[in-house]
């Protein structure tokens, strides 16, 4: 049987290297690659795009539509770790733990847009109880989310990695934790309202911490908000009912709660783990990711894997 053919177009990139080094250790693809000098040359890209069966495309979103158009051999699937199609109805999103028709669409697609990682967490907190009708699509929500700073991009990267070759402790301003994107029009907005079937936007506040990688996202809530439940326990076993058979998604049981949480717990892996914590009046769900994991390049491959 012969390998599945697989190029990645921008694999310069962070997400790009990650999925290319996974690729590389693996004995049952092949793996199209461009030559260096040849990255821009668009009659190239286009030969490895259409000779690929998988393509992943891990690139600035108008570059991403470009190939996209490039693309005319109907067999090859696309996987794009852009933003350019998560909102659109032709593609399917990649987030099969959210329910079978998601598992579903992404079979059936030869299109499969990969979410953000701040919208993985958030999606695997929220979606489930606006769908089971737990809370309305018009309840007014609040996110906020802790993720390492290769989560802002590259420019941030290089930033922080030069600041952190001669640190000082006495530079606060380096390890200080800084909300950003204060404009509240974050790029992952509009796919976290959409996928999630909420009816009006809701407040999100990304924060980039002082180390790599590993986020943290946390959605607030109030008992009164709910239907069919009446407290955090049992808004914890309903979405540990949600995600159970979930090979890479798990909720936490409450008597492995931490009082102090690690957002880096699942570096390197594909996994998440959600946490409830809840009093009487208020409580919280917090999803610790790798957002170069199961936020990026460990979502592309496990997409790909629907294709082998």
């Amino acid at each position: 049987m012969a390998l599945k053919k697989i190029f990645v177009d921008g694999q310069e990139g962070t997400t790009g290297l990650q999925i290319r080094e996974k690729l590389l250790a693996r004995k049952d693809i092949e793996l199209l690659e461009i030559e260096p000098e040849l990255r821009k040359d668009t009659k190239r890209k286009a030969e490895l795009l259409n000779a690929a069966d998988i393509v992943f495309l891990c690139l600035p979103d108008d570059a991403a539509k470009e190939s996209v158009a490039l693309v005319q051999n109907p067999n090859t699937v696309i996987i794009d770790a852009s933003t350019a199609h998560r909102t659109n109805d032709a593609w399917a999103y990649g987030l099969p733990e959210l329910s079978p028709k998601h598992e579903e669409a992404i079979k059936k697609s030869k299109r499969v847009t990969n979410p953000g990682c701040h919208a993985t967490g958030f999606l695997l907190a929220i979606y489930p109880l606006v769908a089971k009708g737990i809370i309305k699509d018009d309840a007014n929500l609040c996110c906020y989310s802790l993720t390492g700073y290769s989560g802002a991009g590259k420019k941030m990267i290089a930033e922080y990695q030069e600041n952190f070759k001669s640190i000082k402790f006495e530079s606060e301003s380096v390890l200080a934790s800084k909300p950003y994107a204060l404009g509240l029009c974050h790029k992952h907005l509009p796919e976290m309202q959409k996928i999630a079937g909420l009816a009006k936007p809701f407040l999100f506040n990304p924060i980039i911490g002082p180390y790599c990688q590993g986020m943290a996202v946390t959605v607030g809530l109030f008992p009164d908000m709910f239907s069919g439940i009446k407290s955090f326990d049992e808004l914890r076993e309903f979405l540990a009912n949600h995600y159970k058979g979930c090979e890479y998604v798990s909720v936490v049981p409450a008597s492995e709660n931490p009082s102090i949480l690690d957002p880096t717990i699942c570096n390197n892996t594909n996994n998440a783990k959600i946490f409830v914590f809840g009093r009487d009046e208020h409580g919280q769900i917090t999803v610790v990711l790798d957002n170069l994991g199961k936020g990026a390049s460990g979502a592309a491959i496990q997409n790909m894997g629907y294709f082998l």
